[in-house]
């Protein structure tokens, strides 16, 4: 896989409670076209499923389980989470697991930002690291991880 640091998530963030991902990718204003009226609307569903690469560098210690969503936002202050992976248990959280984060999006969301959210379920974790990006295409061979 190929990261690309303008795509990076969460880079080696410990995850300790529920929280966001570390950094939001911006994908920029719509434009208005030469001779058009009003500018483009946006609609992150329409296309390909976006390919998440998520990934635990450190097992977690104390929590019961994880589970990690896809959010979207139109101003950078309200979100909205638009997909989710399954709840993943602590036995499955060691280091190299990947999580298999669905990166469809309904058709007609127009959103600017986009972010991960990482819910921690029972007790806050003592121990634990993620790195997520939004890559080409997702390493998926089971030798290393993969779902």
């Amino acid at each position: 896989m190929i990261f690309d640091n303008s795509l990076l998530l969460s880079d080696a963030q410990a995850v300790t409670a529920s929280a966001a991902s570390a950094n939001v990718i911006d994908l920029g204003t719509t434009g208005t076209p030469f001779g058009a009226n009003a500018p483009l609307i946006r609609d992150l569903g329409r296309g390909p499923e976006l390919d998440l690469a998520v990934t635990v560098t450190q097992a977690f210690a104390g929590l019961t389980n994880l589970q990690v969503g896809v959010q979207v936002s139109p101003d950078n202050a309200t979100w909205t989470t638009v997909s989710s992976g399954a709840v993943v248990p602590l036995a499955s959280l060691v280091a190299g697991y990947q999580f298999k984060v669905p990166g469809s999006i309904e058709e007609g969301v127009n959103a600017r930002y986009l972010r991960l959210y990482y819910t921690v379920g029972g007790s806050n974790a003592t121990a634990g690291k993620i790195t997520a990006a939004m890559v080409a295409s997702r390493q998926t061979n089971l030798a290393v991880g993969g779902q």
